[in-house]
């Protein structure tokens, strides 16, 4: 018997092989378009993961900062002029003078360098820092926590006009060792020296000459630490003995001192240094087209001295030697077991290297670890009167926290400047390049960095990168997102409910669902151009408050919050209106029948039954319209969003700005650095799209399970 069929002749439920023809024909089309969904599947989720790595490789990665001023010479000043404020202390560069003086007394302590120790053995003891007393061993392994090298420093440039100055460094590395130990030195391990002769040559460009007699007459100029005059000076007096025509000038003055004149006089070939030239010192000497060339010579000990007097002061940790330098009056506010004696304080001067190490060694800080107080006298000092008048104004500097009061000198006297960034994947790959190339740059600091921070969340918009964040723009959107469900989500719903429930087939209601139809595929930039028309100008007393007295009178305009979410709030209504039909359609005529059935009435029904059952499929496309409308930029900027605001908003009637307009704002913007901020917004709006859409599927979800 056929099985019934459109035309009665079985022609529609073919046998045999037309059946199978058939079947096969419907398995292939089934599987041509498997095929394309599955692509285009894959597509969706290719164009994801690039989307996702483009993002993150930009969010994260590393960045080379530039201080105005440095940060380590901040915290040098500061913890000298701690040092230097103590009471009870004399400086002086006279090493005889403070020898002396320390000898004289037995409530005195100073440090000395060690040769003058050694020569004052018998009025001055060396004391031991850490359980380790200075010597020649306990410095070359390092154990002696207060050893030093010293340096010699010059520059290509200087060498090559001065041939003389280049010959008396090679004779000063060559003979060196032969006399270190004999002025109360430490030897630097040959290699060093071997290094040194190495960068002469590719300095001057071939040996320097070295037999001393036939080395160009002229007269070289040597300048600096006060520790490495007795050396360099006895060095100099053997190279002339030795038959250079010449005269070797070495001035004993300081480190600091030295380098400023070679760097920035320039009447100077050769520096004495007790310490590392500073990235500030290297910086100024550039400037001055003088790149430094630095000589490791020898090492040298920082002696602790106590007179011969003293007999209780045998060991001293470095703790107990910050607090001897800095904030104990009394020998007994250390140790208890130490005499109630007041402690006198004898050190090198203010220019001093061996001062800058001995503050560097034993009283090391960071800038986030100085008080309030000196972080306020460091602003004080490099920022003018007027600046300093305007932040007592805006908040007193009694009423400011510490951590304040830190990024004020971070923002106003480091003024840290990212100068070069690079992404996630050239941070991973090409790391050894990129040390090297901010090596390379003076003053700069390669850090790793997250664009993406709890301080980038939190701060608001700022012109310097290094400094902006998204915390008005998050505000911005959250309000805007909330003023567009309150206005759309009623009017949605309820259209929705007219238009499936009450209205009639006739053709005013078939042309509102063809219009409804037709607005959700209208551009999103033709709303923007009617919410400036009606919500901007037409209704500017509502959208800016002035109707109820609560707005700015300065920025009165309608560019508002309020106007944003009814703005938003029609771009999303047709979709809101076409999901909430779809939801209410697919509630069974069952319910509704038995509804009535049981005497309910028509809003009853509805308002009961049908609303409940359709509310998991109307939050579904409520979903959808947020997630378009929380990403939408063209509307927002065409009725007047700020592109740079930093005052957060406190209501409806305020200025505003949302995060696709700070994301627009950052990427039109030149600087890289933008763009890396760009990218960790994005990850902010997905964080908080993901959110927002997480706590309507939870919603979904429970409803879904109550209609059950």
């Amino acid at each position: 018997m056929a099985l019934p069929n459109s035309t009665g002749n079985g022609a529609d439920y073919p046998e045999g092989a037309a059946g199978h023809q058939q079947v096969v024909a419907r398995q292939r089309t089934g599987a041509f378009w498997a095929v394309i969904f599955m692509a285009s599947t894959l597509i969706g989720i290719i164009a994801l993961v690039a989307l996702l790595y483009n993002v993150i490789n930009s969010a994260f990665g590393f960045v080379m900062i530039q201080n105005e001023i440095d940060p380590e010479v901040i915290v040098q000043s500061a913890q000298e002029e701690l040092l230097l404020n103590t009471p009870n202390l004399t400086t002086s560069e006279d090493a005889e003078s403070l020898a002396a003086s320390v000898a004289a007394d037995p409530n005195a302590i100073g440090f000395l360098w060690y040769a003058y120790a050694q020569r004052h053995s018998d009025t001055l003891r060396a004391v031991a820092v850490e359980g380790v007393e200075p010597g020649a061993a306990s410095v070359e392994s390092g154990e002696y926590p207060l050893a030093r090298p010293l340096f010699l420093y010059s520059a290509a440039s200087v060498l090559q006009e001065n041939p003389q100055a280049a010959s008396f460094l090679r004779y000063y590395i060559e003979h060196v060792n032969d006399v270190l130990e004999e002025e109360g030195y430490f030897p630097a391990a040959s290699a060093a020296l071997e290094a040194n002769l190495t960068a002469l040559k590719g300095a001057v460009g071939q040996e320097p000459e070295s037999a001393v007699g036939d080395v160009a007459p002229g007269d070289i100029m040597v300048a600096g630490s006060s520790t490495l005059y007795p050396l360099t000076e006895r060095m100099a007096n053997e190279f002339i003995a030795s038959g250079f025509a010449g005269e070797v000038d070495v001035e004993s003055t300081s480190t600091q001192v030295g380098l400023a004149e070679f760097c920035s006089r320039g009447n100077v070939e050769i520096v004495n240094a007790s310490r590392a030239i500073s990235r500030a010192e290297t910086e100024a000497c550039r400037k001055s087209r003088r790149t430094p060339l630095e000589f490791r010579v020898g090492n040298d000990a920082l002696a602790i001295v106590v007179s011969q007097e003293n007999s209780f002061l045998q060991n001293v940790t470095q703790e107990q030697l910050a607090q001897l330098f800095t904030t104990a009056e009394q020998w007994s506010d250390v140790d208890p077991s130490w005499p109630s004696e007041a402690i006198v304080r004898y050190t090198p001067g203010a220019t001093s290297g061996t001062l800058n190490f001995f503050v560097e060694t034993v009283l090391p800080a960071e800038l986030y670890d100085l008080s309030k107080e000196t972080l306020t006298g460091i602003l004080q000092d490099h920022v003018s009167a007027g600046l300093m008048r305007r932040l007592e104004h805006d908040q007193p500097f009694a009423e400011r926290s510490q951590a304040n009061v830190y990024e004020l000198v971070v923002e106003r006297v480091v003024e840290a400047k990212i100068a070069k960034s690079w992404s996630l994947s050239d941070s991973l790959l090409r790391r050894s390049e990129i040390e090297s190339e901010v090596a390379a740059v003076p003053n700069a600091e390669l850090t790793f960095r997250s664009w993406l921070t709890g301080d980038f969340i939190t701060s608001p918009q700022s012109s310097q990168p290094e400094f902006a964040g998204v915390r008005t723009a998050i505000f911005g959107s959250l309000w805007v997102i909330l003023i567009t469900i309150l206005f759309s989500l009623p009017i949605g719903v309820g259209a929705a409910v007219y238009l499936e429930e009450y209205a009639e087939d006739n053709r005013f209601n078939r042309l509102v669902e063809t219009n409804i139809n037709n607005l959700a595929g209208v551009p999103s930039i033709i709303y923007g151009m009617l919410g400036l028309a009606i919500f901007v100008r037409a209704l500017e007393p509502l959208t800016s408050g002035s109707l109820f007295g609560v707005g700015d009178p300065t920025t009165a305009n309608g560019r508002t919050i309020l106007a944003a979410g009814l703005t938003l709030g029609l771009l999303i209504l047709p979709l809101l209106i076409i999901n909430a039909r779809e939801a209410i359609r697919a509630v069974p005529a069952s319910l509704r029948q038995a509804s009535y059935g049981l005497g309910a009435t028509k809003w009853q029904t509805v308002w009961n039954h049908v609303l409940p059952g359709a509310l998991p499929g109307i939050l579904t496309g409520t979903i959808l319209a947020i997630s378009r409308a929380i990403g939408e930029t063209a509307p927002l900027v065409v009725i007047g969003a700020s592109t740079f605001i930093v005052v957060d908003p406190d209501g409806p009637f305020s200025k505003f700005t949302t995060l696709p307009i700070q994301i627009y704002q950052w990427t039109s913007r030149p600087q890289a650095e933008f763009r890396n901020l760009a990218a960790a917004a994005i990850l902010v709006l997905l964080i908080m799209l993901l959110s927002l859409n997480a706590t309507a599927v939870i919603l979904r979800n429970r409803f879904s399970r109550q209609g059950s």
